[in-house]
């Protein structure tokens, strides 16, 4: 009995020294994966001191594909001006960070035609390289062990794995029940990856290591999906949604529907804050595929712990933010104005919005260099 009381008194000191943490310790993760340091909060190592060595050489840069253009215009975050452009394949729509994080990929789709590409960027010059040739790579991921590049082939409705480095095919995944698969996300241990299904109201859930699909889920409302993250603590899908206007909350484990929150008119692009207690929800101002310039766009920032709004951001005399990501130090979220041919630059403690012009339909820009161990791929899912 003297001894449990001693135990427990010792137990009870590490506590309060700091010694042991309880809650917080490093989660189990399927092989290669590296480990999760904070299980209440997997976006733990993307805070704004943890720049991994990778990024060391990296210009500070914003990398803005221009889908109608063909171009990627690159702005300097510290002086607001476009300092570069270049021209890519057809069709740009994303620029994804590699899982090294030592290469830019911009994703040439070629919509409607068979020459679709990936462009490589050097982010220590900013420079591209010789494109790659593969079959519509709408958007790209990377398989948490960094062993693979998963190409949205969105309109073959299949996800084509890749080598990360050469993109030479080692093998496919069919969804054929997934028109317009696009965005996805992965659970917090890696072990499944649901992607959204734009043109059909769905989502697809798949283990990716034993190469199947688990199952489809059919939002209650339908609609049109658009962009999926995963909540700190790993256990809620978050998914933009743009005709409902709003975000489906979704349990990964059951892979059924447990909430929605209206935030805006065409509900696009999600970026957790930099310390991982919020969400930035960017609302397209069109609920349809295509829109006008000045729509009712907007930012809402949801608290991920409360699952409420906390504000709204209106962008001045309306416009289309879209796809885009947060700074190193988390004061700026950097957004394409898709409809309105400009970039947006908006402060994250007053909403202030700085609009920068650009090439023809913006779409999935990124922020580089970003804070994390590594890239699961999209504009910059650090974990």
């Amino acid at each position: 009995m003297r001894r449990s009381w001693q135990c427990r008194a010792l137990l009870l000191l590490f506590l309060l020294c700091g010694v042991i943490t309880l809650d917080s310790g490093a989660g189990e993760t399927v092989p290669g994966m590296p480990p999760v340091v904070d299980t209440r909060n997997l976006y733990s190592e993307t805070g704004p001191d943890k720049l991994s060595p990778a990024v060391s050489g990296a210009l500070p840069r914003v990398y803005v594909p221009n889908l109608k253009s063909n171009e990627v215009w690159v702005i300097d975050p510290a002086t607001l001006k476009v300092v570069d452009r270049f021209p890519v394949g057809v069709n740009p729509q994303h620029v994804v960070p590699s899982y090294d994080l030592k290469t830019l990929w911009v994703t040439n789709n070629a919509e409607g035609r068979t020459d679709g590409s990936l462009t490589p960027i050097d982010p220590s010059t900013g420079k591209p390289g010789q494109a790659v040739a593969v079959d519509d790579p709408y958007n790209m991921y990377f398989t948490p062990d960094g062993r693979s590049a998963i190409v949205v082939a969105e309109a073959l409705k299949r996800l084509d794995f890749r080598d990360p480095r050469t993109m030479k095919l080692q093998y496919a995944i069919d969804v054929p029940r997934c028109a317009g698969v696009n965005h996805g996300d992965f659970s917090i241990d890696g072990r499944f990856v649901i992607f959204t299904c734009e043109y059909v109201g769905r989502l697809v859930k798949i283990d990716w290591m034993a190469k199947k699909v688990l199952g489809y889920l059919r939002l209650s409302k339908g609609g049109i999906p658009q962009d999926i993250r995963v909540s700190p603590e790993g256990k809620t899908f978050f998914v933009a949604e743009m005709k409902r206007g709003g975000v489906y909350l979704v349990d990964g484990e059951s892979f059924k529907e447990v909430g929605f929150i209206a935030t805006g008119v065409g509900t696009h692009g999600l970026y957790p804050s930099r310390d991982g207690t919020k969400l930035y929800v960017a609302n397209r101002g069109s609920s349809h595929i295509g829109g006008p310039p000045h729509g009712k766009g907007s930012v809402s920032v949801i608290d991920f712990a409360t699952r409420r709004i906390v504000t709204t951001w209106r962008i001045p005399g309306g416009g289309s933010p879209d796809m885009g990501n947060v700074s190193v130090d988390g004061k700026t979220l950097w957004l394409s104005g898709r409809y309105d041919d400009v970039v947006y630059a908006i402060d994250t403690e007053s909403g202030r919005v700085t609009t920068i012009p650009v090439g023809k339909e913006p779409h999935g820009l990124t922020v580089w260099p970003q804070p994390g161990r590594y890239s699961l791929g999209h504009t910059g899912n650090m974990r």
